[in-house]
């Protein structure tokens, strides 16, 4: 078996945990001022965009409210409004920073849906590109990422501040 080097991880590995209160990730993130340790790319007044740290494609990005909710019922029409923008805005910027082919965007709400954080609500935009899909994530339950998160993240933001 061939090992696949993945340095950055060790980080996660080592890191602190999340405290058992009733603050997500995503809240914590949300609360937190350092932005580029948590891979958030861009701010709004309702939610931020950041980076998948576990992501299915280089590029992947999840925009977040502030507010934390279950269902796109508990959110208002100004924080929708502001969050789809926002969501326009990242997919604008991740098309011309990394050229994608077409993108999958959407909502997973509940568990059984594949929720993996189902206590707060989360956009996903996942660039794809023709022939992403490969041996690796078939048969070696592998990604193969091609840029650091770091890379990413600030290419991401340069483009989102133009």
């Amino acid at each position: 078996m061939e090992a696949l080097h993945a340095p950055w991880r060790i980080d996660y590995i080592l890191g602190p945990k999340n405290p058992s209160d009733d603050a997500s990730v995503f809240t914590q993130i949300g609360q937190s001022e350092d932005d580029e340790g948590n891979y958030v790319i861009r701010r709004s007044r309702h939610g931020y965009a950041v980076l998948n740290t576990y992501p299915y494609n280089g590029g992947h990005v999840l925009i977040v409210p502030y507010k934390q909710v279950q269902d796109l019922d508990d959110l208002n029409d100004e924080e929708n409004l502001d969050l789809l923008q926002l969501l326009q805005g990242t997919k604008r910027a991740i098309q011309s920073t990394m050229n994608p082919d077409g993108f999958n965007v959407g909502l997973n709400l509940g568990r059984v849906a594949g929720a993996g954080i189902e206590e707060h609500l989360h956009w996903h935009i996942v660039p794809r590109w023709s022939g992403d899909t490969n041996f690796m994530p078939v048969t070696g339950q592998t990604a193969v990422l091609p840029e650091a998160l770091t890379e990413t993240a600030a290419k991401l933001r340069k483009a989102l501040a133009e």
